[in-house]
């Protein structure tokens, strides 16, 4: 193992461990945490349950199983898709949103490092490898809206190149399970 593989295994077991003190902290499992603080980040293509089973790679009967125990804790509600018959949107109650103030990912920031430009270097780095991994493992991709290759910004405002539907600010920002790299620019 080199120092980088030590460097990641170091870092992915410290980010496994502050998630089973956050969960355990709100009486939740890991990944019942996990799925909160994903629908927090996820836009309207990815805020659905078949979404929450390709991000994490589980099975949709575990992730009914899990909804169901959120909902039932009223740390999200299943809303319909008024456009899409049977298919129901997860929305974080105030309750789940409230979870989600003090969490790892705040300590996680305090660490980064403090310079713009050290930390766009290293975000860039962390997306190249991840997009690669997922790419190379065959896992579906998810990405931040605004950087995919269907986003188009219009004179009023933004749009989805895949869906045509417009997107808000709020979405445009939140991850979504219809990412695409964008395209290199020729020259």
């Amino acid at each position: 193992m080199n120092r980088t593989h030590a460097l990641f295994e170091r870092l992915s077991a410290l980010m496994q461990q502050a998630v089973r003190e956050d969960a355990a902290r709100h009486g939740l499992l890991p990944i019942q945490f996990q799925i909160l603080g994903y629908l927090a980040q996820a836009n309207r293509y990815s805020d659905i349950p078949i979404a929450v089973a390709e991000y994490f790679g589980i099975t949709r009967g575990t992730v009914s199983q899990t909804l169901a125990v959120l909902e039932g804790k009223g740390l999200l509600r299943k809303e319909p898709d008024p456009r899409h018959g049977k298919r129901v949107h997860l929305k974080l109650t105030k309750k789940g949103e409230a979870l989600l103030q003090e969490t790892w990912t705040q300590r996680l920031d305090k660490a980064m490092p403090g310079d713009l430009n050290s930390r766009e270097v290293l975000e860039e780095g962390l997306h190249t490898l991840l997009t690669t991994l997922q790419h190379l493992n065959n896992n579906q991709a998810f990405g931040v809206c605004q950087h995919c290759a269907h986003f188009l910004q219009e004179d009023g405002g933004w749009r989805c190149g895949l869906t045509g539907e417009p997107l808000d600010d709020r979405q445009r920002i939140r991850i979504c399970r219809e990412w695409r790299r964008e395209a290199a620019p020729h020259g």
